[in-house]
């Protein structure tokens, strides 16, 4: 793409093809929060609408999150602005205490479940975001600095699940990630649209401003926002082969069905002769459909899975047990058993035990 195309105001021709895919929805959320990315969303959203006789239900919503005093203010703006443009809006706000630490993450979890209960009472099951080709290049980078896996490198996907338990069934839409956020600023100018300026998008208190700021520099040595966002396509891409070689493993190697607490079970010797990769995901949703604290952490199941493999490959008659995200993991005889660990306070310290040959009667 030249210099030129990459800050083209977008065409009405290219928003049709961008939201076709969604033109048989019933209704669509619009998640806008009034900065340059999320406006033109709703333009464009909403001129494509008005150009078609039949077609979704558009409602914006908008989330106050009470960090900054112009955010009510930002949130009338776009409550006009829909209105203009013939779209419906909701304000929803979160209300309560903030957290002095990780506020950044507990907004974006606050703002999912706001906008997950907002799809539900509307019964809407898509929720269009306005993430652009340079929000992926970023997300790619912040996950290279947290030593994320394949999965993690894949970055967002163009559709996902709506991360909040209110939002089982509700997906995520992103019809912009490939487009460079430049152009939707252009798309704006031509309209003459004004948008908001959230100054915690520049503050280096913060990892993604402070990434930004080094993405010049990169695209100087070719790692431009295009080129991350092409290798994470290509890592989603493996990613989603690698799955489906899981199922496969999964369905080979497991003994009865995976009943909600468990237990899962491998034939050990099976497990041991997979390719790292696949045994790793196969113990880790064990572990995951099993357990009840929340994600596994890949470096923590990583260390579960170089125990197991460590005692695999000796041949020893060795029981090992180990828990990891609420699920217990044992390895006895000649089987892995993953289930549900019990209280803390039942379990005890883990080890390694050294089994001894029962005695003759």
């Amino acid at each position: 793409m030249s210099a030129a195309d990459a800050a083209a105001p977008i065409s009405a021709a290219h928003a049709k093809a961008l939201f076709a895919p969604l033109a048989h929805a019933p209704s669509l959320i619009l998640a806008v929060s009034g900065g340059s990315d999320s406006t033109a969303l709703l333009v464009l959203a909403a001129r494509w609408r008005a150009a078609l006789r039949r077609g979704p239900e558009l409602l914006a919503v908008t989330v106050d999150h009470g960090l900054r005093r112009e955010s009510a203010a930002e949130a009338r703006a776009v409550a006009r602005l829909a209105q203009l443009l013939g779209v419906r809006h909701r304000t929803l706000r979160w209300r309560g205490k903030k957290p002095a630490s990780g506020l950044q993450q507990a907004a974006r979890t606050e703002r999912y479940r706001l906008i997950a209960q907002a799809a539900r009472a509307a019964k809407t099951r898509h929720v269009l975001t306005a993430h652009t080709l340079d929000d992926q290049a970023e997300t790619v980078l912040i996950r290279m600095t947290r030593g994320s896996g394949l999965t993690g490198l894949g970055a967002m996907a163009p559709v996902a699940a709506l991360p909040a338990i209110e939002g089982e069934g509700v997906f995520l839409v992103r019809p912009f990630l490939d487009i460079p956020k430049a152009r939707l600023i252009a798309t704006l100018a031509r309209a003459n649209v004004p948008f908001a300026e959230d100054p915690s998008n520049r503050d280096p208190r913060f990892t993604r401003p402070r990434l930004r700021g080094v993405m010049p520099a990169l695209a100087g040595e070719g790692l431009d926002a295009a080129r991350l966002a092409l290798l994470a396509r290509r890592l989603r891409r493996a990613d989603a082969a690698i799955e489906m070689a899981v199922d496969v493993a999964a369905a080979a190697l497991s003994e009865g069905r995976w009943s909600r607490r468990g237990p899962v079970t491998f034939d050990a010797q099976k497990f041991a002769e997979l390719p790292a990769e696949l045994a790793l995901r196969l113990l880790g949703r064990a572990v995951a459909h099993t357990g009840d604290e929340g994600p596994v952490e890949l470096g923590k199941l990583e260390t579960l899975f170089e125990d197991l493999r460590g005692v695999l490959r000796r041949r020893k008659s060795v029981e090992l047990r180990r828990t990891l995200a609420g699920a217990m993991v044992t390895l006895a005889q000649v089987r892995i058993r993953v289930e549900r660990a019990p209280p803390r306070g039942r379990l005890t310290t883990a080890r390694y035990r050294r089994r001894r040959p029962s005695k003759r009667r």
